[in-house]
């Protein structure tokens, strides 16, 4: 089912990760990256990014804190995202809630104390669909759960990030990674998608339309982001839950963040006025991370009992 190996994190010597690669139901693959660190009762879960990975920078500052609270620590990979190309006809999204799902259930067969589960981005969307669609079983998986700076409106994401400087840098950063993964993924399944489409493509809305949305059961962009955004069910979720998103975020709009008529009792929301996306930056300039882990760690860490 797996294989083992160290794994120094890039760019951060003093966090070593050790390999584990799980075969998916599908013939597919995923690669967790594993805090090296002794067995401890609790368990701390990342889900990164839109082609984030264990070496990301809210990925390692999460790992510090880990093994300052001693606790257990892993980042399990999205398809693709691990350095090497994955292999079925899909990649993954921001409503990969059935992937989330298998992950937990995995690692809940192996750890029998606590599972705190945090998603970044659009890892913290999914981590958040996959709570509402679980309900009231999610707490039989998990602790509790948190996401950071989650997309939860993906279309008023998908409009902010596709104009102006977003466009011209944000967007541009993503589709120079995200481009050459999926005419890769087309090389090993021909007929999946139009090449030339694909490289015409300039901004996330059309690269989901060729790409996220037909691969993933999506009639197309529109009905991939009505589907898959997290705000419209978070009255559902059942499971002790943080939404971090801060007000200055480029890409989360303000004027889309949840409200406190669209969670029942088992959300918090903690919405600074600062931060940007993934940032919450303290100190001098160029600031540190530590206070992120800390503050979402800290709520995290005030959540359930052990299962043993």
């Amino acid at each position: 089912m797996y294989s083992r190996r160290k794994r120094p994190a890039v760019g951060h010597s003093s966090t070593c990760y050790l390999r584990e690669r799980w075969a998916t139901p599908d013939g597919d693959f995923i690669d967790l990256d594993w805090l090296a660190v002794p067995p401890t009762d609790t368990l701390l879960v990342m889900f990164h990014g839109l082609e984030g990975s264990s070496s990301s920078h809210y990925a390692l500052a999460f790992a510090d804190y880990a093994r300052q609270r001693g606790f257990n620590y892993v980042v399990p990979h999205f398809r693709g995202c691990s350095g090497e190309i994955n292999l079925a006809p899909r990649a993954y999204h921001s409503g990969d809630y059935e992937e989330i799902g298998w992950v937990l259930q995995g690692l809940r067969q192996k750890h029998a104390g606590r599972i705190l589960a945090v998603g970044v981005s659009l890892g913290g969307n999914a981590l958040l669909r996959w709570a509402e669609e679980a309900g009231s079983q999610a707490g039989h998986v998990v602790d509790a759960v948190a996401s950071i700076s989650a997309p939860v409106d993906l279309a008023a994401s998908g409009r902010a990030i596709g104009r102006g400087l977003n466009r011209q840098v944000y967007s541009r950063m993503f589709l120079a990674s995200m481009k050459p993964k999926a005419l890769l993924k087309l090389q090993q399944h021909p007929g999946l998608f139009n090449a030339q489409a694909m490289r015409d493509a300039d901004d996330l809305y059309a690269f989901d339309n060729i790409f996220t949305a037909p691969l993933h059961g999506f009639k197309n962009t529109d009905d991939y982001w009505a589907r898959a955004s997290a705000k419209p069910q978070l009255a559902c979720i059942q499971v002790p839950t943080l939404v971090v998103n801060a007000k200055n975020d480029p890409f989360v709009p303000a004027s889309s963040l949840p409200q406190a008529v669209n969670v029942g009792s088992f959300v918090t929301l903690w919405q600074p006025r600062h931060g940007g996306h993934v940032g919450f930056a303290r100190g001098n300039p160029p600031g540190h991370l530590r206070a992120l882990p800390e503050q979402v760690g800290g709520w995290l860490d005030t959540q359930g009992i052990p299962h043993g």
